[in-house]
């Protein structure tokens, strides 16, 4: 079992409104797994995220694995990821058969094609 390492509470987008303004001025732009969503803001000492797992994807304990995965990827690319940037990521219903390897590189394969991560 992997441990679990969350991602900081100020690091998070919480508020609907917030969501909206992302999906309103935001640009986006999507695989078959996830749709990513992302916005600058100039403010930002860290990027932020908001995840969003519908309940067509399937039940609660699905949703929440899919929400940590994402969290856990997101974690593992923390010194990557450009920190002037709020992110929202929006899961598919393929993400429901995925592991966390195969999570991480899609979001890595996203996020790479948006230029939203440091190159190496």
């Amino acid at each position: 079992m992997m441990k679990v390492i969350s991602v900081k509470k100020e690091y998070r987008i919480k508020r609907n409104k917030e969501f909206q303004c992302i999906f309103k001025k935001g640009k986006s732009f999507a695989n078959r797994q996830l749709v990513i969503y992302y916005m600058k803001r100039i403010d930002n000492r860290h990027f932020r995220i908001g995840l969003s797992v519908g309940k067509k994807i399937g039940n609660a304990v699905t949703r929440n694995r899919i929400k940590r995965y994402l969290r856990q990827a997101f974690h593992e690319l923390e010194g990557q990821v450009k920190n002037e940037y709020d992110i929202v990521i929006i899961a598919r219903a393929q993400t429901k058969d995925m592991d966390f390897h195969q999570m991480k590189r899609s979001l890595t394969h996203l996020l790479r094609k948006e230029q939203l991560i440091m190159k190496k």
